[in-house]
């Protein structure tokens, strides 16, 4: 009888605890209110703030806003700098590249870059070079059929035309059916299996002219913008070039009614009847050296505080282009201001005595505009060891609503929450479920979904080494990277619901008795 009593006791003091837990948490949650948010979003994307495009002084704006707010909430500052002092500012440097002179000398006059040809992918040519030119057909090798029988491709160009070779009746001579093989959209494979039989650079020749100028019009914008990257990356010169029908036939010397009868020829499964030709080509790039920074602020645990979850959102956007300022209120300055309303329940907690068992480390990441750069510098150059991360929440547009939900704000995608860790995800759900009850929605959860969001945001170089991730996300709408991304259109409700949720989850990842275990390897 004693020892019932006493189970008893021990049940109910233990039930009382998790009680008083689960009330301090909304107590907590509270404090993240829609008034707080909309206050900081219209600081991060206000005009002054110039689109905050990395390395630029809108940048440096915002970091030392997000510093100042973490400074006030007394976060500790957890990056050691060069006076060996403390600091919320995690520095690096990246190269910014953009584009000298580029050119193609045929023998039938110089082709115009962005307007006869242009490149995706790395190519630097600093000096121009002349390059024997090999007309590939399609470009493809299978069991069943090849471009490349008998034909030396090492240390030479190669041109080859996209998609794939057809009969008469429209069959492809690649796949045997009416279906095409995978080799008909894929460029990549082309390129790849050019390389890898030698050949120093590839030419691939659009469908037809309004193909390529589709092409160009679309991105113009991104070709001419500079690209940065880390300075150590390697140059692989694995870029494409892209040409029309009319280029191509002026880089191999002919005419473009010779180059079409190929293709004909090719059905009828005879070899192309074209010569090798010469050309110079230039591709130079100007690179200059631009700083950026992480911002981090910490709030230590107490008796797990070794354990760290790691609360993320990227505080870069696109700057200035053609002169109008792409302030990024939803992209990602609703993540912004959601990590600093984070960073200040949490920090209240701490100070009236409620803190977190496990330590929480608040970043906005820099450059992820750029190719997630300041989440991998992070990866590559922990402040605390990658073993200690338990989980990394990853915030990225919450603020708006995408076409599927029109009506109906109230939803969230969940993206990365089961890839890791059954328990991660089932966390965030109960959140949900006793919170803000929300509808999670998994759409881009799917490993087969071509937006492929999982791969796009900073999570992802958390995942990559094996920390269970959420990514939270409210989908792509019409103002996505357009200047039109304003804090008018911000629908604050909503990114209190959401912030609340991240809140709730963090909650119990940083207070239960267990680590959540990595018990999965999704893609």
């Amino acid at each position: 009888m004693k020892k019932t009593i006493m189970l008893l006791l021990l049940t109910g003091s233990g039930f009382a605890g998790l009680c008083q837990q689960s009330s301090k948490a909304v107590e907590y949650a509270a404090t993240i209110t829609a008034g707080d948010l909309s206050k900081h979003l219209h600081i991060i994307a206000s005009d002054s703030l110039q689109g905050r495009e990395t390395g630029e002084k809108g940048q440096k704006m915002a970091a030392n806003y997000i510093a100042g707010e973490f400074f006030d909430y007394g976060l500790q500052p957890v990056v050691t700098n060069s006076d060996n002092a403390k600091s919320y500012y995690q520095p690096f440097e990246l190269v910014r590249r953009s584009w000298g002179e580029v050119f193609v000398e045929t023998a039938k006059g110089k082709k115009e870059f962005l307007k006869d040809f242009f490149f995706l992918g790395d190519v630097t040519i600093q000096e121009a070079i002349q390059t024997e030119v090999v007309f590939v057909g399609y470009g493809i090798e299978t069991d069943k059929y090849s471009d490349y029988n008998d034909i030396d491709v090492a240390g030479k160009t190669v041109l080859i035309w996209s998609g794939e070779p057809k009969d008469k009746k429209g069959n492809s001579l690649v796949s045997g059916t009416s279906t095409e093989s995978e080799w008909a959209a894929s460029y990549q494979k082309k390129a790849a299996l050019a390389r890898q039989k030698g050949a120093s650079y590839v030419i691939v020749v659009t469908k037809d002219q309004d193909a390529l100028d589709k092409t160009l019009n679309n991105y113009r914008n991104s070709f001419m913008h500079p690209t940065l990257g880390f300075p150590d990356a390697k140059k692989l010169n694995t870029g494409t070039m892209f040409v029309s029908p009319s280029t191509a036939a002026d880089i191999l010397n002919v005419s473009p009614d010779k180059l079409k009868k190929q293709q004909k020829r090719i059905s009828r499964r005879k070899k192309p009847s074209i010569n090798p030709a010469s050309i110079t080509i230039k591709a130079e790039r100007k690179e200059a050296m631009v700083g950026t920074e992480n911002v981090l602020g910490l709030v230590e645990g107490t008796d797990k505080k070794d354990e760290i979850i790691v609360v993320t959102a990227h505080y870069d956007h696109e700057g200035i282009k053609d002169g109008k300022i792409y302030n990024g209120a939803d992209d990602d300055g609703s993540g912004t201001v959601a990590v600093i309303e984070l960073a200040q329940a949490f920090t209240q907690a701490k100070i009236e005595g409620n803190g977190p068992r496990r330590s929480m480390l608040f970043m906005t990441v820099t450059a992820e505009e750029k190719g997630l750069l300041g989440s991998d510098y992070y990866t590559r150059n922990p402040v605390f060891p990658l073993q200690n991360t338990v989980a990394n929440l990853n915030i990225d547009m919450i603020g708006r609503v995408d076409k599927e939900h029109e009506g109906n704000p109230d939803y969230i995608y969940v993206i990365g929450s089961d890839k890791l860790s059954s328990e991660l995800h089932k966390i965030n759900e109960d959140a949900n479920a006793s919170h803000t009850r929300l509808k999670l929605d998994y759409t881009y959860n799917d490993p087969n979904d071509p937006n492929r969001f999982y791969y796009r945001s900073d999570h992802y170089n958390f995942a990559k080494n094996r920390i269970p991730v959420v990514f939270y996300f409210n989908g792509v709408h019409e103002d996505y990277h357009q200047p039109g991304d304003d804090v008018e259109k911000i629908n604050f409700q909503k990114m209190e619901k959401i912030t609340r949720l991240v809140f709730h989850t963090a909650w119990e990842l940083a207070n239960r008795d267990q680590r959540i275990v990595v018990d999965s390897n999704k893609q």
